[in-house]
């Protein structure tokens, strides 16, 4: 399992036009997931997600968690995370995996971030999404289950 997590003031997507899902001050995640993950994998990188410090304290030093910061969550489905560049000039996307596999596992996730007390907003699986944000600092981070 793959994350992209970017710090945000706001973030929102949209779908034929129509907002879907968005939040204020929290995190912004792309998700990817390939043909090896399990719920062990969602779990981890969920709970890794959630305990994060990453956003300032009062002394302006990265020490506090989206948690501590009563911040929200936007869970955003992204298979080209596994996108493989190094040949050709066409990703090849065979690492990603198949969405009767990739759906229940992006769910779990989201509902492992919910079990952690968060507040979790989402795209549509599947469908072609307009993706806003503030990215905050800017702050990105990969994270990876394996």
């Amino acid at each position: 399992m793959r994350v992209v997590v970017q710090r945000c003031k706001q973030a929102a997507v949209s779908v034929d036009g129509q907002t879907v899902g968005e939040i204020g001050r929290g995190l912004m995640l792309l998700v990817g997931i390939t043909h090896e993950d399990t719920e062990k994998d969602a779990k981890y990188v969920a709970e890794k997600i959630a305990g994060l410090r990453i956003f300032e304290d009062e002394t302006g030093k990265m020490n506090l968690s989206v948690q501590e910061i009563e911040g929200r969550i936007l869970s955003v489905s992204q298979f080209t995370l596994y996108g493989d560049c190094r040949k050709g000039k066409r990703p090849n996307f065979m690492a990603a995996a198949r969405p009767e596999q990739a759906e229940p596992l992006y769910d779990y996730f989201n509902r492992e971030l919910r079990a952690q007390g968060l507040q979790v907003e989402t795209g549509v699986f599947g469908a072609m999404m307009d993706v806003s944000l503030t990215n905050w600092g800017p702050v990105t981070l990969m994270i990876e289950s394996k």
